[in-house]
């Protein structure tokens, strides 16, 4: 069996944030190899993850990938920021999650002080880890740049 990515728990979500998720989304299902969003795709929100389970993937570089599962919340830094995803989320099993428009998540987030920092806190671990993964492919960029150019040489 191929290992498609680490286990991933740092994304998940308290029973209070899950029954607010809950009520201001909308379920969906997602079968084996669909894509929820993907990397540089404009925000359509975030995705609370009911059952299955979720490959998230940075193009290029596989030893970064990691996989949710149930209670793990998908899409806080483009969520907060209105910018573009930055990582890719495909389901690699049949997946049901609830999906909260950014504006409604951000209206929860506003009425709900103590379920901002809970997110907040996740979307500090998120960033890091999308940190981590950028500088990882700048440096695996760079190596191969440099490698080019010497053999150029």
């Amino acid at each position: 069996m191929k290992k498609v990515g680490a286990p991933c728990s740092f994304l998940s979500a308290s029973v209070e944030l899950n029954d607010c998720l809950r009520a201001a989304g909308t379920q969906k299902r997602f079968s084996a190899g669909e894509v929820l969003f993907r990397e540089d795709q404009d925000n359509a929100g975030v995705f609370y993850v009911l059952t299955g389970k979720i490959l998230m993937s940075v193009y290029g570089l596989p030893k970064l990938d990691r996989l949710l599962s149930a209670g793990s919340v998908l899409g806080l830094p483009s969520s907060f920021t209105g910018h573009a995803y930055s990582l890719t989320a495909q389901a690699i099993a049949e997946t049901d999650v609830v999906q909260v428009t950014q504006t409604m998540f951000l209206d929860l987030m506003r009425e709900r002080p103590e379920l901002c920092r809970e997110c907040t806190d996740m979307l500090g671990r998120e960033v890091t880890f999308i940190q981590a993964a950028l500088a990882e492919r700048r440096n695996h960029l760079g190596a191969k740049k440099f490698l080019n150019d010497t053999v150029a040489v």
